[in-house]
């Protein structure tokens, strides 16, 4: 039997930190402290304005980045004083939510705090619409609580949001599964979820898939595809049957399930070698060394 948070008490492929123990040092431990220090390293690229900078157009490569070592490396690059430090907006990392999630679980991770990366769609961004978002969701002893470590107490007043970001009550994010789920039954419009030109009820299914591979510590980055089912191009093999099947398993807290089809499906399990379709040069293969055949996912 898997025991889920301790599961998730580990890190993944992605996760690791282990080679930069003294850049880390003073790193606060507790679940507040990280999320503060991960908002003064991580500057998300489509919000410079808020905060009065715009970053130069090489810097856009750096998303690009999956493993969380990455972008601490990338991080020091830029300023090689401790992590501990806030930096200047201009020398943060340009990391979308899929990236600040991603970091902060590394560092809840690294702390000894079970916590997951979410993949779905947030209600708070954009009135009447789901907007494609990861968030963190952390084991309390009790339940798995949510938190949007990207919104900051300046986003969290742009985007008029009123309830607390570090514990969001259920129905203001919706796991993939959730949302594909309440689509099926006719509770929301699927045309309404997306991000940027990307709207429609299409856009689903690949955001299941990789909610899939994040439950297995897999958190791919959100424009990774691979694969002919969910994650890949056109109409995933098995249609909405398969999507039915693949969302439910990802609610059902079943983590022996959830491992078991992510290991024996190639179709769902992430390759070395992913399609990016997000990147300034356009789409094109990525490698991600992490999932060689002989890394431990």
């Amino acid at each position: 039997m898997v025991d889920e948070p301790e599961f998730y008490a580990t890190p993944g492929v992605l996760t690791g930190l282990g080679r930069w123990d003294e850049a880390l040092s003073g790193m606060p431990t507790d679940p507040a402290g990280i999320v503060a220090a991960v908002q003064g390293l991580v500057l998300h690229p489509h919000l410079g304005a808020l905060y009065g900078v715009e970053l130069p157009p090489e810097r856009h490569w750096d998303t690009q980045i999956r493993p969380a070592a990455g972008m601490v490396a990338r991080l020091l690059e830029l300023d090689p004083r401790p992590l501990v430090e806030a930096r200047a907006p201009i020398d943060r990392f340009p990391g979308n939510c899929r990236h600040i999630s991603v970091l902060t679980v590394a560092l809840l991770r690294r702390a000894g705090v079970p916590s997951r990366a979410r993949c779905g769609f947030a209600g708070y961004f954009q009135a009447g619409r789901w907007v494609d978002h990861w968030v963190v969701e952390r084991w309390d002893g009790d339940r798995w609580v949510t938190l949007d470590t990207q919104v900051d107490d300046l986003q969290r007043q742009a985007f008029g949001l009123e309830v607390d970001p570090a514990d969001l009550p259920p129905g203001r994010f919706l796991p993939a599964g959730e949302a594909w789920q309440r689509c099926r039954a006719g509770r929301e419009d699927g045309d309404t979820f997306g991000i940027l030109d990307q709207w429609g009820q299409w856009f689903i299914p690949g955001n299941v898939a990789r909610d899939l591979a994040a439950l297995n510590k897999v958190e791919v980055l959100p424009w990774d595809g691979w694969g002919e089912g969910l994650a890949g191009v056109g109409p995933p093999a098995g249609g909405d049957t398969a999507v039915d099947e693949v969302a439910a398993l990802t609610l059902s807290g079943d983590l022996p399930a959830i491992r078991s089809r992510y290991q024996s499906d190639p179709d769902l399990r992430v390759p070395p070698v992913v399609l990016a379709y997000a990147t300034p040069d356009g789409p094109r293969e990525a490698h991600v060394p992490e999932l060689e055949p002989n890394a431990q996912v």
